[in-house]
């Protein structure tokens, strides 16, 4: 496993258009085909001011979207820039809504494909029936929701594809719709009665309806969600963030002048007619235009969820993959597929989500549960549009917010009174919002902060592993083994002009306290000096620390990090004793969970007795870095360098393959270096020839089962038992599993 492991990129495929049709399927789909019937009963006829007064306050969040997602383009949107330009709490929080405000998002939809396609099953004589709990419609808002959560793991190349077929059928009905609605209401002379009053609820029934609605308008929040696939997304995020509103809006004011015009019911008003067939509304309309308008817009109602489903999914999934790689998720959120390269276990989880959410509440409240979670959601960009303008002035901007911060405060002052207002139409729905978010509190304070200062500490610090700038750690304790650990980190040091800190703990048993540990100060401080005069002699920079701990593995693993070191040296006894392998597991684990390279000698070095060093080939990480380091332990103990080869050309199918890789090594590193090969079984058998008294052996060590190292006879003991070289086990930082779960896995015997 490599270093950077957990850093996963995502292939940039998409086009303006494909990106454009995306965001546009993220809108239409909620707020034209589910919740037209619903929030005209609210609004009556100004469902039309609703549309277009969601319009403008969208409008002023689009442009922080459109600003922010020019410069940054990494997927997670809104979540990743509330994270850059607002205190740590409020990133954690801002991915925590949007995750839960898709996923809402993704069940009012699929609930609306519900209620429709059972619309269908019911025309044509096929009745679903109840099944527990579930309706009709949310058994099948559950099953679309698995389907989509299907398609969205086959890959992001099929999600456009579909995506941008459904969004064209769409829009091309919706116009069909349009048309025979406008002419219908043309040929009426008295069809602006069907428009008073106009405001029959007031301005309270406008503000709901647009609290109710203003998840139509989050299209663009989809948009940013896919800025890590978007080729050139500095000019084609804005492109894509205002095209969509320039085709959305005239949509959504269009379809509700023709719905509330063209419908003439007996005995009740056209909004009230509307309402009373909520998600179905718009089909109960277009079955007056013509045979088989009813059906027609119910294959729209069906594509429409269907494509909105598609965006959703996806974008919830890609919060989830960006909150995984962040470390304020589990790290499996953060996995791509081996083969399909899309993040499943975040599909996964969020397809979860999406289908409890389904199933739980109606479909009004999870409407506006939907919207409560992005009204905030947006009011937290655009507060972080604004603070990243002043703290990154330096952001490469391929669009600039006009009028600021202005017309951004403007839209804060909105947002907020939308998400205030909502109260009164759903109170459930904010008693959701507030648990999600005292949930997610909760989890950012006992989970999430301490382990995404510890992720972004570890990325630093491999960053400069990978440079090589090397801060050394050397841990003593006994005189006697020290001087050829001492060579040994000396030679890391020369080659990368490193500092060296030498540490010894004064360990204190737990019932003392740490002070009483002071007594032997004068002995530790003597074998830190001692260590000073032969850094000096040998000329490298090198500081001493003494600390007094309760325990040693932490008090190293302490000074590490309050030294920002990256490599560790340690000694070990040749032949432990039981208490002494306690102690090294407990070390090995230390080493395993802290972004260090580190180096284990066991065995007795004297410098001057080094005529070789000698480094058996392997392919694995701890391997590579052992054949790395080989030649600076090979200078500076001016030591013939030995690159051995243990195998059986006969019964290895991979033996000539590995024979040219170290052929090809050995002639890049230079004539000083030796290839030899050894045909044996094992490297055990192998090392017999060649590991001597005269040698030094150095060997990459995986050492992650600590089990092995308590109660097991590991390959790596057996070779210090029955080799004279000293040995220094040199190993490359990987993620390792913690000791639980190793303890649940079947104890394998090392090869």
């Amino acid at each position: 496993m490599a270093k950077f492991d957990t850093e996963i990129r995502l292939s940039r495929e998409m086009g303006v258009m494909d990106v454009t049709l995306i965001g546009v399927g993220a809108m239409i789909g909620a707020g034209i085909f589910v919740l037209t019937g619903i929030a005209a009963g609210v609004a009556g006829p100004a469902l039309i001011i609703t549309f277009a007064l969601n319009g403008v306050v969208a409008l002023f969040t689009a442009m922080s979207y459109a600003e922010l997602g020019s410069c940054y383009h990494d997927a997670g949107g809104g979540y990743l820039w509330v994270k850059e330009g607002l205190p740590k709490w409020n990133g954690f929080l801002s991915g925590w809504m949007s995750w839960f405000a898709h996923a809402v998002a993704c069940s009012l939809y699929a609930i609306g494909f519900g209620a429709y396609f059972d619309h269908v099953l019911t025309e044509i004589g096929i009745e679903v029936p109840h099944w527990s709990f579930l309706s009709p419609e949310k058994l099948l808002a559950a099953v679309v929701a698995i389907l989509f959560a299907y398609i969205n793991f086959r890959g992001a190349s099929e999600t456009g594809k579909i995506g941008n077929i459904v969004t064209v059928t769409k829009i091309v009905i919706l116009a069909v719709f349009i048309a025979f609605g406008v002419q219908l209401i043309w040929g009426r002379g008295d069809w602006k009665d069907a428009f008073q009053p106009f405001m029959p609820n007031g301005w309270g029934g406008v503000f709901k309806a647009m609290g109710l609605t203003f998840i139509a308008f989050q299209g663009f929040e989809v948009i940013s969600q896919c800025s890590e696939e978007i080729k050139n997304p500095k000019k084609n995020i804005p492109k894509a963030v205002f095209l969509s509103l320039i085709i959305v809006i005239p949509i959504y004011l269009l379809v509700a002048v023709t719905a509330l015009g063209a419908v003439q019911p007996e005995g009740m008003t056209p909004w009230d007619y509307l309402a009373s067939h909520k998600e179905i509304a718009l089909v109960e309309v277009a079955k007056t235009f013509f045979t088989g308008g009813g059906i027609m817009l119910l294959v729209g109602g069906l594509i429409s969820t269907m494509s909105a489903l598609n965006a959703t999914v996806y974008s919830s999934s890609r919060v989830a993959f960006a909150m995984g790689r962040d470390r304020n998720f589990p790290t499996f959120f953060s996995r791509v597929h081996s083969k399909n390269f899309t993040p499943h276990w975040a599909i996964l989880f969020s397809s979860f989500l999406i289908i409890l959410m389904a199933v739980s509440l109606p479909i009004e409240d999870v409407a506006s549960a939907a919207d409560i979670m992005f009204l905030l959601l947006f009011l937290q960009v655009n507060l972080a549009m604004i603070r990243l303008r002043k703290k990154r002035p330096d952001l490469d901007r391929g669009f600039v917010t006009p009028l600021f911060p202005i017309l951004s405060m403007v839209g804060i002052a909105l947002l907020l009174f939308l998400a205030i207002y909502m109260f009164n139409y759903s109170p459930i729905a904010w008693i959701v919002t507030l648990t999600w978010i005292g949930i997610g509190l909760v989890i950012y304070r006992v989970y999430a902060a301490k382990r995404e200062v510890k992720f972004h500490k570890k990325v630093d610090a491999l960053e400069r592993l990978e440079q090589k700038e090397y801060r050394i750690l050397v841990c003593l304790s006994d005189p006697r083994g020290n001087e050829g650990l001492l060579h040994t980190a000396f030679a890391v040091a020369r080659v990368n002009n490193a500092e060296i800190i030498f540490l010894t703990v004064i360990e204190v048993r737990e019932d003392k306290p740490l002070r009483a540990g002071l007594e032997d100060e004068t002995s530790a401080g003597e074998l830190l000096q001692w260590a000073m005069q032969i850094a000096v002699t040998n000329g490298v920079a090198a500081r001493a620390i003494v600390k007094v701990a309760h325990r040693v593995s932490v008090a190293v693993k302490d000074t590490a990090d309050e030294e920002s070191c990256n490599f560790v040296f340690l000694g070990r006894a040749r032949r432990p004793r039981f208490d002494q392998r306690i102690f090294a597991s407990v070390m090995d684990d230390v080493i395993s969970e802290a972004p260090w390279e580190s180096a284990v000698l066991q065995g007795s070095l004297r410098k001057e007795n080094v005529k070789t060093v000698l480094v058996p080939f392997g392919t694995d990480v701890h391997s590579k870095l052992a054949l790395d380091m080989s030649d600076a332990f090979s200078r500076y103990f001016n030591a013939k360098l030995r690159v051995l080869l243990v195998g059986d050309a006969e019964r290895e199918e991979n033996y000539h393959e590995r024979l040219e890789l170290a052929q090809l090594w050995v002639r890049a590193a230079g004539s000083h270096v030796e290839l030899a090969t050894e045909a044996a079984s094992g490297i055990l058998a192998g090392l017999n020839n060649y590991a001597n008294g005269d040698s030094l052996l150095i060997m990459g060590d995986s050492a992650g089962d600590s089990r092995m190292a308590l109660f097991g006879q590991s390959l790596s003991q057996e070779i210090v038992e029955q080799t004279e070289s000293p040995i220094l086990w040199i190993r490359e930082f990987e993620e390792m599993k913690s000791f639980w779960v190793s303890l649940l896995q079947p104890l394998k015997r090392e090869e």
